[in-house]
């Protein structure tokens, strides 16, 4: 064997090495992209829930204020009067009209 066939032995096992080195590379950069992608995907799905909960949290803050505010005028004659009114019932002096169309 000489000298030229050694250094052409060389140059197609540096160029099969070359090849199966991008090959692994593009192979490691496509399964990086997808991770990538999927984690995306996670991070906005956990954003839509968050914003949902935090939505939810400040309904349930609104109704609990109106609870502790229900609780605390539970003995006013006006709440009283209100409520009862709602609920269809009248002073004992007054008429009630019931329209038939409803």
């Amino acid at each position: 064997m000489g000298t030229g066939e050694c250094m052409e032995v060389e140059r197609v096992k540096l160029k099969k090495t070359g090849f199966l080195t991008k090959l692994v590379l593009l192979a490691l950069f496509i399964l990086l992209a997808v991770r990538l992608l999927d984690v995306r995907a996670k991070i906005q799905s956990g954003e839509q829930e968050q914003s949902q909960l935090t939505q939810q949290v400040a309904q349930v803050k609104q109704e609990n204020s109106q609870l502790s505010s229900a609780i605390e005028n539970k003995d006013d004659p006006a709440v009283l009067e209100s409520v009862a009114r709602d609920k269809g019932y009248v002073r004992a002096d007054e008429k009630l009209f019931i329209d038939p169309m409803n």
